[in-house]
């Protein structure tokens, strides 16, 4: 099984609405930001670094950069370790991000879960056959039909063609 990716990262920016942005995350989850709810919650006020993001017009030219949220059209001026002065886009961190970030549940023909749920009950086998057939565990198999744990593209196709007695076919549209 793959381990958790400990660092937070932004791969891509799904939707832009309003002042809400839809972001895939690094862990595969897509979360939801909403920026009205967080420059509240930080009282943002006029002469802050965000202020001019309440305009949706400069909060659109958001754009992904070093797999974080990143306005270009925002300077903020840093100091470098040497001491000089460096002007940069404003960004907030991919953790900080992800830590005001609300997950949004992908629909469920998304879900590979109740694919392999509804096949192994269309087949008459319990977890703990479709299990033994694929070379996993009962506990296993529920967590994946439960969505509760990732599934490697390799597993999936055991489960499918070994377990399942069927041909795994994938499109990307």
């Amino acid at each position: 099984m793959r381990q958790k990716i400990k660092i937070p990262r932004i791969v891509k920016i799904e939707k832009i609405t309003g002042h809400k942005i839809q972001c895939m995350f690094n862990n595969g989850e897509s979360r939801l930001l909403d920026f009205e709810k967080i420059f509240t919650q930080w009282s943002v006020k006029e002469n802050d670094f965000e202020y001019p993001l309440l305009d949706e017009k400069e909060f659109k030219k958001v754009k992904l950069r070093n797999y974080t949220l990143s306005w270009a059209n925002i300077k903020i001026k840093v100091k470098a370790k040497n001491g000089e002065s460096l002007i940069m886009p404003y960004e907030i961190g991919a953790d900080v991000l992800f830590e005001l970030s609300e997950e949004i549940k992908e629909p469920s023909k998304y879900r590979y879960g109740k694919l392999i749920k509804s096949a192994r009950l269309k087949a008459g086998l319990t977890q703990e056959q479709l299990a033994i057939k694929s070379g996993t565990t009962r506990f296993y198999i529920s967590r994946i039909e439960n969505d509760k744990t990732d599934l490697e593209m390799s597993t999936f196709r055991k489960i499918v063609e070994a377990g399942l007695g069927k041909k795994l076919k994938l499109t990307i549209e």
